[in-house]
C-alpha cells in the first residue's frame, strides 16, 4: 500500500480503536445547557485540568486528575477521568496517537516493536477495574442511573482503546467495545438528550457497517450490523451539542471522512479543533497529514515543515513528537518523488532522541527504500540493517532483510 493510504478495514478497526474514548472538550455553557450531562462535567477543576489534557501536557492533567479522584471517593466518573488522561499519556509515549501508524492492514498482523510496560497497564486496568465496580453498585442502587450507564460505557471503551491499540487483541477489544455500546444505547433510550453516548454508539455503527463480511467473521462479528451514514448522523450531533464528546466526535469524523476520500470536509472538521486547542501538536500534525492523503503535493510538504517551523517558538507547543512530523513530511516528499529529500526526513526522524522503536524502524525503512529508488544502494542497506537492528524480531525487519537480498524497484 502507498504511504499516505488509509482505505483498509484494518485502517478502520484501529483508528477506531484510537478514538473511542479520548477525552474531553468542552463547549459553551450555552450549548451544554441543551442536553443532559454528570455535573461534574461542568466543573471548572475537571475543565482546566482537559485543558492541560488537550495541550498534551499529560503529567499535569493526571496529577490534576488525582487530586480529584481523592477529593471524590468512590464516584465513577472521578476515576474515569483519571483513567482516560493515564491511557493516554501512555499512548501518547508509544507514538500510537500518529494516524500513519495505522496505515495498512499491518498493523493488525505485523510484529511490531511498541513494548507494553507492565506497570502502566496494572495502573491502567486497576482503574478501569475500580471504575466499573463504583459503576455497577450505582446501577443496583437503580438500574436507570443514566449517569452510571454512561461512564461505565465510557470505562469500557477506554479499556477497549488500550487493549486494541497497544495488547492488538482485536476480538476482545471488540467485544468490549460491544458492551459499550449496549451501555450507551441504554442511555439513550433513557434519555434522548444525554447526546454524550452518541459517540461511543455512532463509532461503533461506522466501523460495523465499514467492515467487510470476512473480516467480521474473522472477530467474531458474524451476523452483527452496523450503518456508516447513521453513524456520522449521530458523531455529527455528539460533534455540535456533546458536552464533553465533542471533540472525540469530531476527530472520528474526520478519519472517517478521510476514509470515504472526503478530505477537504475532513480537513475542515480538524481546523476547528485547531481553532480550539491552536497548541496541541496532534491536531497540527492531522491537518498535515490529511492534507498529504489529499494529494496536495508541496502544499502538504509545506504544512510539515510550517509545523516543524512552530516548534522553534519557544512553548508554542508544550509537548511535540517532531519525529512523527519528520516522518509525514518524508511521507510528502516522497510521494512527489523528491526521494533524496525524503530519506534524508526520514532518518532524520529516526535519529530524533528518544525516539520510539517502531517509529524509527518504519522511518529507516523507507528511508533505504529512497535511497534504493536513486539507485543508491550502499545507503539503502546502511537504512536496512539498522531498521533489523532496531527491531530484529519485527514484520518491517523482515521486509529489510527481504530488501537487503534484492534492491527495493517501488510498490
Amino acid at each position: 500500500m502507498k504511504p499516505g493510504s488509509h482505505r483498509s478495514a484494518g485502517t478502520v478497526l484501529a483508528l477506531a480503536a484510537m478514538i473511542w474514548c479520548t477525552v474531553a472538550a468542552w463547549n459553551s455553557s450555552a450549548r451544554a445547557a441543551a442536553v443532559d450531562s454528570n455535573p461534574m462535567n461542568y466543573d471548572p477543576q475537571v475543565r482546566t485540568a482537559y485543558t492541560h489534557f488537550y495541550n498534551l501536557d499529560f503529567p499535569e492533567a493526571v496529577e490534576r486528575f488525582e487530586r480529584y479522584h481523592s477529593e471524590h471517593p468512590n464516584d465513577p466518573q472521578a476515576t474515569a477521568y483519571l483513567l482516560d488522561a493515564e491511557i493516554f499519556k501512555e499512548l501518547y509515549r508509544l507514538d500510537l496517537l500518529d494516524t500513519t501508524f495505522y496505515a495498512n492492514d499491518g498493523f493488525l498482523t505485523g510484529r511490531h516493536a511498541t513494548a507494553e510496560d507492565p506497570g502502566e497497564r496494572e495502573r491502567i486496568f486497576s482503574l478501569a477495574d475500580e471504575a466499573v465496580r463504583e459503576a455497577d453498585w450505582r446501577l443496583k442502587q437503580n438500574p436507570n442511573d443514566v449517569d452510571a450507564l454512561f461512564v461505565r460505557g465510557w470505562v469500557r471503551s477506554l479499556r477497549c482503546t488500550y487493549v486494541a491499540m497497544v495488547e492488538r487483541a482485536f476480538g476482545a477489544g471488540f467485544r468490549l467495545a460491544t458492551k459499550a455500546k449496549d451501555d450507551e444505547v441504554r442511555v439513550l433510550q433513557l434519555d434522548p438528550n444525554y447526546v454524550d453516548a452518541k459517540l461511543v454508539v455512532g463509532v461503533y455503527d461506522y466501523v460495523v457497517g465499514a467492515l467487510p463480511f470476512p473480516f467480521k467473521l474473522l472477530i467474531g462479528f458474524a451476523g452483527i450490523t452496523g450503518s456508516k451514514p447513521k453513524g456520522l448522523t449521530l458523531l455529527d450531533d455528539a460533534g455540535k451539542r456533546g458536552v464533553i464528546t465533542s471533540v472525540e466526535a469530531r476527530t472520528a469524523m474526520a478519519l472517517f471522512l478521510r476514509r470515504e476520500s472526503k478530505y477537504q470536509q475532513a480537513i475542515q472538521v480538524v481546523r476547528s479543533l485547531e481553532d480550539e486547542y491552536p497548541h496541541d501538536f496532534l491536531f497540527n500534525l492531522e491537518e498535515a497529514n490529511l492534507r498529504k492523503d489529499a494529494g496536495e503535493g508541496m502544499g502538504a510538504v509545506d504544512a510539515y515543515r510550517k509545523l516543524l517551523t512552530e516548534d522553534a517558538e519557544p512553548g508554542y507547543f508544550l509537548s511535540a513528537k517532531l519525529e512523527l512530523a519528520d516522518f509525514g513530511l518524508g511521507d510528502a516528499l516522497r510521494g512527489q518523488r523528491h526521494y533524496k529529500d525524503a530519506a534524508q526526513a526520514y532518518e532524520h526522524a529516526a535519529g530524533t532522541e528518544g525516539v520510539g522503536p517502531e517509529l524509527k524502524i518504519r522511518s529507516l525503512l523507507a528511508a533505504g527504500e529512497c535511497h534504493d529508488l536513486l539507485g543508491e544502494r550502499q545507503p539503502a542497506m546502511h537504512d536496512y540493517r539498522q531498521a533489523i537492528e532496531a527491531g530484529p524480531d519485527t514484520s518491517r525487519a523482515e521486509t529489510a532483510r527481504k530488501y537487503l537480498r534484492s534492491p527495493y524497484h517501488g510498490a
